[in-house]
């Protein structure tokens, strides 16, 4: 288990993330973090990205992640070029709408590698390492 998953009971301070990446060695050659935090939202999947009219307002969310595939898409993320710091926090368990589902900071040396890391990653742990399911 790597330093760059944090296994705890809450979602981590971003301010704490950025000051702990401030203080990394990695720190000289950062010049951006960008933070990505995922909220259960009330609007079912279905309607934001299908334009399914026919749903019902989600009341909960039951949510899981595959800790070792998450900790090889860290792994991957921080061999793109120009990236150099990764933290990641994902809950589990029974969510409500508002409850905070994943925390992730990046760094990395210029813009578009920082925008272009935190896609890869998020977009990885999300389509290849946890399990949503939706409560309506």
């Amino acid at each position: 288990m790597s330093d760059y998953l944090i296994r705890s009971e809450t979602c981590p301070s971003a301010d704490a993330w950025i000051a702990e990446a401030k203080a990394d060695p990695s720190a000289g050659d950062v010049g951006m973090y960008l933070t990505h935090t995922g909220v259960v939202r009330r609007t079912a999947k279905a309607l934001v990205r299908e334009g399914a009219a026919d749903t019902q307002p989600v009341t909960g969310m039951r949510f899981s992640y595959d800790g070792a595939g998450v900790e090889a898409a860290i792994a991957e993320t921080l061999e793109l070029p120009g990236i150099f710091f990764v933290r990641v926090w994902l809950n589990s368990g029974e969510l409500e709408p508002g409850d905070t589902i994943m925390q992730v900071l990046i760094g990395g040396d210029i813009r578009p590698r920082v925008i272009d890391g935190l896609q890869f990653l998020v977009g990885k742990i999300k389509n290849e390492c946890v399990s949503e399911e939706e409560k309506y």
